[in-house]
């Protein structure tokens, strides 16, 4: 999209990054998890390429295979990051015992694990999206161990 001032905007301040999550003040953690689990331009992504993906540590595997031809497009990369990791939340959530979504005040949302520890999945995904590091299964790989 070339819209002017939006352009001299992503001069300046780069592409967004980020997702937030605001709602009711009790939150539907089933409702938050099945939101940030949608994932849409990355499963497009992915399936463009063959990419099932399935909710597993395998699949994050299979993401890490990819290669980024969306690093040619700053909005797309800037999506793809977000939704990155709300992929790896998701299969954080699904698949390790005892973590779960949390969203700060601000609306952003991290995974919880049992120790306590919060990833900031988003940022995670973010710096997947750009440079490829850390891979998304080696994320999860260090996530699942806490």
């Amino acid at each position: 999209m070339n819209i002017s001032f939006l352009d001299n905007w992503r001069k300046r301040h780069g592409p967004a990054r980020g997702v937030a999550v605001f709602g009711s003040p009790e939150p539907d953690p089933e409702g938050i998890a099945g939101l940030l689990a949608e994932a849409e331009l990355l499963r497009g992504q992915a399936a463009q390429h063959g990419v099932r993906l399935d909710d597993s540590p395998a699949s994050l595997e299979a993401l890490d295979q990819l290669l980024p031809r969306w690093r040619d497009d700053p909005e797309t990369m800037s999506w793809l990051g977000n939704d990155a990791g709300l992929y790896l939340g998701t299969v954080l959530v699904r698949t390790v015992p005892g973590a779960c979504w949390q969203v700060w005040p601000n609306g952003h949302p991290v995974v919880r694990l049992a120790s306590g520890r919060e990833v900031d999945v988003v940022a995670v995904g973010h710096d997947w999206a750009s440079a490829g590091t850390p891979e998304l299964s080696q994320s999860y790989a260090e996530a699942a161990e806490s």
